[in-house]
């Protein structure tokens, strides 16, 4: 295929390319979403390295933290734009190979001041990617005429798990931290230069349908805000299941060490399976029905979890939290990108960067409220957010024609 900013192509060309190249064009979008996934997760498993490493206590790692999450947000509100200009191609291998560059860096730096810039600089190249490949994502399903979102994104679950599965093996042999990472970074690019050139031709932002009327309108549009902060809600209780799950097994459950852990195994792993079932349930129920009985699915599991505190109900809790949980971002992504009026790549970046502050907030909050009350009452803060989804998500969707 030709260079993405060479030769755009109108819109309606995606869905005349040979079956072949939509094909190829997906299975690109697949090892993209993987990449992004097994990143991640190289660097996440080392955020006790990073801590051991420049002797930092809870407050200054959770500073560390907190630079990559401001530098993913903080891209996502100038990207989306830049993306729709220079193509989803072009963003992907920008991002893909910032993001690369960096975790090969983190636990090469000589000090911890040098260590917040590369974070941050890592979290701007995960977000533009982020970006990229689900704008991709969606025109490769409009392409190909059939629900896709959720299966990459199920791609994106499958990475991490290996990304965290063969990271802890390598060290479990004894390789060192520092070279993992650059093992990780140096796959990573192999994977996203040889998937790169497979992704669609460039749509040129002033061909584009959605954008000829009322282009750079989305800080204006109120269909985006209301995605966003259903987003966000779904985000507060996907991010408080990750850092809170292992807690409350191991404090209010009383599980043993490898069944604590087995909680958020049950919750990863649900999600995934989640994920990869969500494309037939979208195609045969729609995306309002989807929403409302995941969120509801999602609220009775968390429920069942606080109210019958035992081991075996507890992983089913968060399994069934994981299921429930699994098609959120996918369809709320794919109706972002659906906006009338906006480029799919900036209604994409304006939902995501109000999504990603509930990865910011959720674990701030329920550890707020379990510090003033417990942890139960804490993780109530869940369903609640569960609930929330399933009354007011359906609604917005309607409202767009979802």
């Amino acid at each position: 295929m030709s260079d993405t900013s060479e030769s755009p192509l109108p819109p309606a060309a995606h869905r005349e390319l040979p079956v072949a190249a939509r094909e190829r064009a997906r299975y690109a979008t697949m090892v993209l979403f993987f990449f992004t996934g097994m990143v991640y997760a190289s660097w996440g498993i080392h955020v006790p390295t990073v801590r051991d490493k420049f002797h930092l206590d809870a407050a200054w790692l959770s500073v560390a933290l907190f630079s990559l999450t401001g530098g993913s947000i903080a891209t996502m509100v100038v990207n989306g734009a830049w993306i729709a200009r220079v193509g989803t191609r072009r963003a992907c291998l920008a991002g893909g190979l910032l993001m690369s560059a960096c975790t090969a860096l983190i636990l090469v730096v000589p000090s911890y001041w040098l260590l917040l810039p590369v974070l941050a600089l890592f979290g701007a190249g995960m977000a533009t990617l982020d970006v990229a490949i689900n704008a991709e994502a969606s025109a490769v399903e409009t392409a190909l005429g059939r629900p896709i979102m959720s299966s990459l994104h199920g791609m994106f679950s499958i990475g991490g798990m290996a990304g965290a599965a063969g990271g802890g093996a390598l060290l479990s042999a004894g390789m060192a931290p520092a070279l993992h990472l650059a093992l990780a970074a140096l796959a990573g690019a192999a994977m996203l230069l040889a998937a790169s050139p497979w992704t669609l031709p460039h749509v040129a932002l002033q061909d584009h349908p959605q954008t000829k009327h009322s282009r750079g309108n989305r800080w204006r549009t109120p269909a985006l805000w209301a995605l966003g902060i259903v987003a966000l809600i779904a985000l507060v209780a996907e991010g408080a299941m990750y850092d809170w799950a292992t807690v409350y097994m191991r404090d209010v459950v009383g599980a043993t060490p490898a069944s604590a852990s087995a909680g958020y195994a049950a919750f990863s792993g649900a999600m995934a399976a989640g994920r990869f079932a969500g494309d037939a349930v979208r195609a045969r129920f729609g995306a309002v029905q989807l929403v409302l009985v995941s969120a509801s699915v999602a609220c009775a599991g968390m429920i069942g979890a606080l109210v019958l505190p035992f081991t075996v109900t507890a992983l089913a809790g968060f399994a069934l939290m994981g299921l429930g949980l699994a098609n959120m971002m996918p369809v709320l992504f794919a109706a972002a990108m659906r906006v009338k009026g906006i480029h799919s790549a900036e209604g994409l970046a304006h939902v995501a960067g109000i999504a990603y502050v509930g990865l910011l907030v959720g674990p701030v909050l329920i550890g707020g409220v379990a510090q003033a009350t417990n942890l139960s009452i804490g993780l109530a803060v869940v369903a609640v957010c569960a609930a929330l989804v399933a009354l007011i998500g359906p609604k917005v969707l309607k409202r767009l024609g979802i």
